[in-house]
C-alpha cells in the first residue's frame, strides 16, 4: 500500500487517497451527511461540491482494518482535506471538508489520527493553523475537536423563514 501515514491506529491502516477517489468521497461525503441529518433522504448538492473543490490540491486520506486486501482495501473512514482563507488576515489555513468514521469503527483512535495527519498536512504547507466547521448537534465530535485543542473562532446564525 502507497503512502502510509506514521499516524496509523493499531490495527488500522491510514493511506492517501487520489484524484480517482471522486466517487469514493462523494459516498463518504453522503454517509457523513446522512448519519448526521436522518430525517433527509438526498443530499444532491454533494455531487456538485465534490466537483467544484475536489482536486489534487485537496487531498484524501482514507483508513482501512488490517488484513484488508492492499491492493484494493475498502476504507472505513475519511478525510478530505482543502484550504480556507481567513477573512481578516487574508492567510491560507488548512480545513477539513469532511471527517468520517464508519460508526462500528468509532472510538478506537481513528478520528484522533486522521486530525494528526491533517496536522502534518497543514504544518508540512507552512500553515499555522487547520480549521473545520462542526454541527452544533455533534456532541461527540465536538468533544474530540475541543480534547485535541480546536476552539471556536466564530458562530454561525441562521434564520428560518
Amino acid at each position: 500500500m502507497k503512502n502510509k501515514s506514521p499516524f496509523s491506529p493499531v490495527g488500522y491502516q491510514l493511506y492517501k487517497g487520489n484524484t480517482r477517489d471522486q466517487a469514493l468521497l462523494l459516498e463518504f461525503l453522503e454517509l457523513t451527511y446522512r448519519a448526521l441529518f436522518p430525517d433527509q433522504s438526498s443530499f444532491p448538492h454533494l455531487s456538485q461540491t465534490v466537483d467544484s473543490y475536489f482536486s489534487w490540491r485537496s487531498p484524501l486520506w482514507w483508513v482501512s482494518a488490517n488484513g484488508d486486501n492492499p491492493e484494493s482495501p475498502k476504507p472505513i473512514a475519511g478525510l478530505w482535506l482543502g484550504n480556507a482563507i481567513d477573512q481578516v488576515t487574508g492567510d491560507r489555513h488548512g480545513h477539513i471538508f469532511m471527517l468520517y468514521v464508519d460508526p462500528n469503527h468509532r472510538r478506537k483512535g481513528i478520528a484522533t489520527a486522521l486530525l494528526n495527519q491533517a496536522q502534518q498536512w497543514g504544518q508540512q504547507r507552512g500553515d499555522t493553523r487547520l480549521g473545520l466547521q462542526v454541527f452544533t448537534h455533534n456532541p461527540e465530535a465536538i468533544a474530540l475537536y475541543e480534547k485535541l485543542g480546536f476552539m471556536p473562532k466564530a458562530l454561525l446564525l441562521e434564520k428560518k423563514w
